[in-house]
C-alpha cells in the first residue's frame, strides 16, 4: 500500500499553534467584551494566517483553505469590532445593518474553496494533496 504523507517543518507547526492561542484569546475577549485585547489580538492573528497561506502556496489544496481561514477571521474580526464599537446594529439600507457587510469576506472565503473543490481537485485527480 502506498500512502504519502504530508508533513511540515516544526518551526510551520509551532506558528499554527500560536495562531490559534491568538484566535482563542480573540474570540474570548469578543465574548467577555474585552474590546483593548479583542481588538489587538486581530492583528497578529490575521498576520499569521497570512503568513501560513503564503507559505503553503505550493500547495493547492493548503493554500486554498488558508486563504479561507485568513478571509473567515477577517470577516469575524470586522463583526466582533462592529459590535465592540456599537455600529453593528446601524442600517446600511434596507433591513441590512453594517454587521451584515461581514459576509463580504466570508463569502470571499469561499471562493478559493469553490475553485479548489469545484475545479482544481477534479481536474488533478492523480495529484497525491487531493486524495
Amino acid at each position: 500500500m502506498n500512502t504519502s504523507n504530508y508533513s511540515i517543518p516544526l518551526s510551520y507547526r509551532r506558528m499554527e499553534n500560536l495562531h490559534i492561542v491568538f484566535w482563542l484569546l480573540k474570540d474570548i475577549s469578543w465574548c467577555m467584551i474585552w474590546k483593548p485585547l479583542g481588538i489587538a489580538m486581530v492583528f497578529p492573528t490575521l498576520i499569521i494566517a497570512l503568513v501560513i497561506a503564503w507559505r503553503t502556496r505550493h500547495l493547492v489544496s493548503e493554500v486554498c483553505h488558508n486563504i479561507a481561514i485568513a478571509f473567515w477571521i477577517s470577516a469575524n474580526s470586522y463583526w466582533m469590532i462592529s459590535e465592540f464599537l456599537h455600529f453593528d446594529s446601524h442600517i446600511l439600507f434596507d433591513d441590512f445593518t453594517f454587521k451584515h457587510l461581514a459576509v463580504i469576506p466570508f463569502v470571499l472565503g469561499l471562493v478559493p474553496l469553490a475553485y479548489f473543490y469545484l475545479w482544481w481537485q477534479p481536474r488533478n485527480k492523480e495529484v497525491a494533496e487531493t486524495m
